[in-house]
């Protein structure tokens, strides 16, 4: 039987100091609600102490498949759009940059 294969979900940010408060709490609301969702199996979020990179914050978040983590996409969406949150517009606003992408493990 073969073994099963995890997703990751891995969200990098260049985040300005003076957005840094505003960002931190809208993320932090966004993972509770991702901590709920059927599929979920655990989240870091990580903040840059050293090194060269540019990105500051990266947020982490395994799931059990793809369909887990498209139905967990659907369910912040609406939850955003109920209470009027655009991601989207605040990262424009607040001068944030992303790179956001789903990965899997490589066999070893």
């Amino acid at each position: 039987m073969p073994e099963k294969t995890t997703i990751v979900r891995i969200d990098k940010f260049v985040v300005p100091q003076t957005a840094r408060a505003e960002f931190l709490q809208k993320v932090r609301a966004t993972h509770e609600i991702l901590r709920r969702q059927p599929g979920f199996i655990r989240d870091a979020l990580l903040e840059q102490v050293s090194g060269p990179g540019r990105f500051n914050i990266v947020t982490v978040a395994e799931w059990e498949s793809q369909a887990a983590i498209d139905a967990a996409r659907a369910v912040v969406m609406k939850a955003h759009a109920e209470s009027g949150f655009s991601p989207q517009e605040m990262m424009a606003r607040l001068g944030i940059e992303a790179d956001i992408a789903d990965y899997k493990p490589l066999d070893a």
